[in-house]
C-alpha cells in the first residue's frame, strides 16, 4: 500500500498520521482522495472511536473519583494503568497503519471496518 496521492503521503503514513490526534482523522474523512481509499479511511475511523473511548474512560474513572472520595488512592492507580495499556494500545495501530497493516482494535475495529467500507 505505498501509493502515493497528491500530497505526498503514502497510505501507510496517511493511516499513521490518523492516529496522532482526532484532527487529521477527520480531515482524512474529508478530504480527498484520502476519504476515497479504504485503508485510510478504516485507520481514521478507528482513531476516531479509540480517542472517544479514551475520553469516556477517563470520565467514567473522574465520576468514580468523585462519588467515592476514600477510593481516589484505588482510581489514580486504576487511572494510571488504564492510560498506559490505552497508550500502549494506540502506539500499536499507529505502527500497525505505517507498516500496512490494519490491525482490528476489540470492540471498535469491526465499527470502523463498516464504517471504511461505506
Amino acid at each position: 500500500m505505498l501509493d502515493q496521492n497528491p500530497y505526498g503521503l503514502s497510505d501507510n503514513n496517511a493511516g499513521g498520521i490518523a492516529y496522532l490526534t482526532i484532527v487529521p482523522a477527520i480531515a482524512f474523512l474529508i478530504v480527498e482522495p484520502f476519504k476515497r481509499n479504504s485503508f485510510i479511511r478504516f485507520h481514521a475511523w478507528q482513531s476516531i472511536f479509540f480517542f472517544v473511548a479514551w475520553a469516556v474512560i477517563d470520565i467514567l474513572v473522574g465520576v468514580v473519583q468523585n462519588l467515592v472520595p476514600s477510593a481516589i488512592v484505588l482510581t489514580l492507580t486504576l487511572l494510571q494503568l488504564v492510560r498506559l495499556a490505552m497508550f500502549v494500545v494506540w502506539l500499536m495501530a499507529l505502527v500497525s497503519a505505517v507498516n500496512g497493516k490494519r490491525m482490528k482494535l476489540p470492540l471498535i475495529g469491526a465499527l470502523a471496518e463498516t464504517q471504511a467500507n461505506r
